[in-house]
């Protein structure tokens, strides 16, 4: 369909209204011109002729002529293959007289009064001198010429009527002739417009879609250069933005990969004198009673810290996994109500959050990825949020919320199941609106100042990362009643074949080892507020 707003549209518009404005202006000129060139040529032949046979046949008439002689005059003046005439003069005995060629077709009555006054008023430096008067007239529509004239002295007065019907045929002939031209004018020029847009518009076109694809991630999109106008030079200008574009993508995907590739090697070297710190700080921990007090605290330090340390790393090889794409699922239909219930006890969080979670609300997900998620969002509550912690679950149809993943399986497809949503809220100050935007974001604190907290910052990304690998999504807002108001949405994706292959293991690939209670399962998300 042809959009009323497109530049070709647009294009063909200009050259029709240019096309149209100067083929009637010339067609309109040439009119009026042949026009006043026909009827000129006509009324000037007929008038002399006119005024010739009234000279010849009317001159002579003596003074007071008789009617008689007058009738017989008209008929020699006029005759009905030119026009038609009228002679008035005053009898002998002083009684006017008006003389008709053919009286069913011209009389006086014809004749406008204006043009009598005219006829009948002589020159103003010679009173016997009367001049040829005349006018276009219309009778029943039709036009006619009119003229009149009076002989020097006491002469009889005369009057024509000439039919103007075969100019006015030749007129409208004229007329259809120049409507068909401009006619023709106009659609040549919407030809000529469709022709131009073309030529212009399908570089401009290429242009469209070669940035299309560029926008999409084909890097290498180049376009086909000829020629030395202005949009040559407009395809070498977008050619040489594509390969600058492509030359510094590659060079920060180089760098980012080099970077992944670098937390990734640190967290593994790191794994291995971690787990040998482990082992010793577990000695260490189990003799604390037996060591000096003086150093039993120092000793408590060693182990938390280390703890601490080896979550951290734990976390940072999850966010590897994610930004490598090599995060998968090991999906099970579960009881996402007792999944949840499992991370409140495991965590010892049963007594300090409400929980409203009813039973039989199955689902297929990852149940270690979907403990990561609770953990954080309840973990998160619990020490930044205010008593009492809710965590409600329920079931909503697909795609009545908001978010990226509502509705969708893990593939990116639609899921006509419904959504698994679960809202965690506290009763704490709530989050600022200027933080609300950067709360998934990783490492961001709302207070800058705070250089240190128990968490590593990154517990709320991980669940983010987590929830859209599920297909699901996460928002963050204040309630109404105060406190802030996590969601978690999630699809209920149904048995298919590719789940059972990844349930057997079969699809099992980095992170997807490990219990429950993974990386971020103390409230790592600390830090958004």
């Amino acid at each position: 369909m042809v959009r009323w707003t497109s530049l070709r549209l647009r294009l063909v518009a200009v050259f029709a209204a240019v096309a149209l404005t100067a083929a009637v202006s010339v067609s309109g000129i040439a009119y009026w011109l042949n026009r006043d060139a026909v009827l000129t040529r006509a009324q000037n032949s007929v008038l002399n002729d006119f005024r010739d046979s009234l000279q010849r046949n009317a001159a002579s008439l003596p003074v007071g002529p008789t009617c008689e002689s007058l009738n017989t005059a008209a008929a020699r003046i006029g005759g009905p293959d030119t026009y038609q005439v009228v002679l008035i003069d005053t009898t002998r005995d002083n009684a006017p007289c008006a003389a008709p060629s053919n009286r069913d077709v011209f009389t006086l009555d014809n004749v406008p009064e204006q043009l009598q006054r005219a006829v009948n008023t002589a020159d103003g430096k010679d009173h016997n001198r009367y001049h040829l008067r005349w006018m276009r007239i219309s009778i029943q529509s039709h036009p006619y010429l009119v003229a009149g004239a009076r002989i020097n002295g006491d002469g009889p007065t005369g009057y024509m009527l000439k039919s103007l019907d075969a100019e006015r045929k030749d007129l409208n002939s004229l007329a259809w002739s120049l409507g068909i031209a401009t006619l023709l004018a106009l659609v040549g020029a919407a030809l000529l417009a469709q022709a131009a847009g073309s030529t212009v518009l399908r570089p401009v076109r290429r242009l469209g879609e070669a940035a299309q694809r560029l926008g999409e991630g084909h890097l290498d999109t180049r376009l086909k250069v000829s020629g030395t106008d202005e949009l040559a030079e407009m395809s070498r200008t977008f050619n040489n933005a594509a390969e600058a574009l492509e030359s510094r993508v590659e060079e920060l995907s180089a760098r980012e990969a080099a970077s992944r590739r670098f937390v990734a090697d640190m967290s593994h070297e790191l794994r291995t004198p971690l787990t040998a710190i482990t082992a010793v700080t577990d000695v260490l921990e189990d003799e604390a009673e037996a060591l000096d007090p003086m150093i039993a605290p120092a000793v408590r330090l060693v182990v938390s810290e280390t703890r601490r340390l080896n979550e951290l790393v734990e976390t940072l090889m999850e966010v590897t996994r994610f930004d490598a794409g090599t995060a998968k699922l090991r999906v099970d239909e579960v009881d996402v109500a007792d999944m949840v219930m499992a991370c409140m006890d495991a965590r010892a969080w049963v007594d300090s959050v409400e929980l409203d979670a009813p039973r039989g609300l199955l689902a297929t997900l990852d149940p270690r990825r979907l403990d990561v998620i609770m953990a954080n969002l309840i973990g998160n509550a619990l020490k930044h949020g205010g008593s009492p912690v809710r965590v409600r679950l329920r079931k909503e149809p697909a795609g009545t919320g908001p978010g990226t993943g509502t509705g969708a399986g893990a593939d990116g497809t639609s899921n006509g199941d419904g959504d698994v949503v679960i809202e965690v809220s506290d009763h704490g100050p709530g989050i600022p609106e200027d933080v609300l935007p950067h709360v998934f974001d990783r490492f961001y604190k709302a207070d800058a100042s705070r250089a240190r907290s128990e968490g590593s910052g990154l517990g709320l990304s991980i669940a983010m990362e987590n929830a859209h690998i599920h297909g699901g999504d996460i928002t963050a807002a204040n309630g109404p009643d105060g406190g802030a108001v996590f969601t978690l949405r999630l699809p209920i994706r149904p048995r298919s074949t590719e789940d059972d292959d990844e349930r057997d293991g079969r699809t099992n690939g980095p992170g997807t080892s490990g219990t429950s209670g993974g990386s971020g399962t103390n409230g790592s998300g600390g830090g958004a507020r």
